[in-house]
C-alpha cells in the first residue's frame, strides 16, 4: 500500500515541484518560522528517506553547504553534488566518516521515526527513544551554538523530554505544523543555541 494518499493536497503538491514526500512542507513550515537553515550551513539528517528533507536543505544552504542524510534505507532519488547520503543505522553511526564531510554540523534534523505496533504508548516510547539518541548524537557533532529539529509522538514521557532538551539548547520550541495530518500525533520539537555539556554560556533555557 503506498504511504500517500493521492488526495491528499500536500502530496499532489510535492509530486508537482519534484519532492520525495510531503514531509518536506513540515521542514518548510519550521524553516520559515524560526529560520533553522542557513546558506552555507552544514546539515546532518537523521531518518532521511525517501529523501525530502534532503532535497529542501540542500536547496536551502546552497553549493557552499554540505548536507549529509543517514538511514537504514538506501534513498533513491537525485541529489546535488553538495548532499550525501550513507545507509546506516543511526545508532551505529561511523564518526569519522560524519566528520569527513564537516568536523560539526550547524544544524541536526532527525524525521525518524519507529516501526509501529499500533500500541500507541510503546510507539511513543520508541519515539522517545529515537529523539533522545539525537540528542546524544548532537553531543558529538552539533557546533555550539547549533540547531535541532527532531520528530517526536506526543505521549506522557514528552515534558521530560523537553525538559533534557531544555538544558542543552538557549531555547526549545514545539511546533506542529499545518501540513502533519489532523489525526496525527506527531510535533517537533526545535533547539536553538545549543550549549555543549558542561558549558554555562549563553542565555537561560526557554521553552514554548
Amino acid at each position: 500500500m503506498s504511504r500517500f494518499n493521492k488526495n491528499d493536497s500536500y502530496f499532489r503538491k510535492a509530486k508537482r515541484e519534484g519532492f520525495a514526500a510531503r514531509s518536506i512542507y513540515k521542514l518548510e513550515e519550521i524553516d520559515a518560522r524560526l529560520g533553522i537553515l542557513r546558506k552555507g550551513n552544514a546539515v546532518l539528517d537523521l531518518g532521511c528517506a525517501p529523501g525530502s528533507w534532503l532535497q529542501y536543505a540542500a536547496r536551502k544552504v546552497g553549493p557552499d553547504g554540505v548536507v549529509v542524510g543517514v538511514d537504514l534505507t538506501a534513498v533513491k532519488i537525485k541529489l546535488p553534488p553538495h548532499a550525501h547520503t550513507l545507509q546506516q543505522d543511526m545508532y551505529e553511526l561511523d564518526l569519522d566518516a560524519l566528520r569527513e564531510y564537516a568536523p560539526r554540523f550547524d544544524v541536526i534534523l532527525s524525521d525518524a521515526a519507529p516501526n509501529t505496533t499500533g500500541i500507541p504508548f510503546a510507539d511513543q516510547a520508541r519515539s522517545i527513544e529515537l529523539v533522545r539518541h539525537s540528542l546524544h548524537i548532537c553531543s558529538q557533532l552539533l557546533k555550539r551554538n547549533g540547531r535541532w529539529v527532531a520528530k517526536v509522538f506526543q505521549g506522557e514521557d514528552l515534558p521530560a523530554l523537553q525538559s533534557d532538551a531544555r538544558a542543552r539548547f538557549s531555547a526549545v520550541k514545539m511546533q506542529k505544523p499545518k501540513s502533519s495530518r489532523d489525526h496525527s500525533v506527531e510535533v517537533f520539537l526545535v533547539g536553538t543555541g545549543y550549549r555543549p555539556e558542561g558549558d554555562s554560556e549563553g542565555e537561560n533555557p526557554k521553552a514554548e
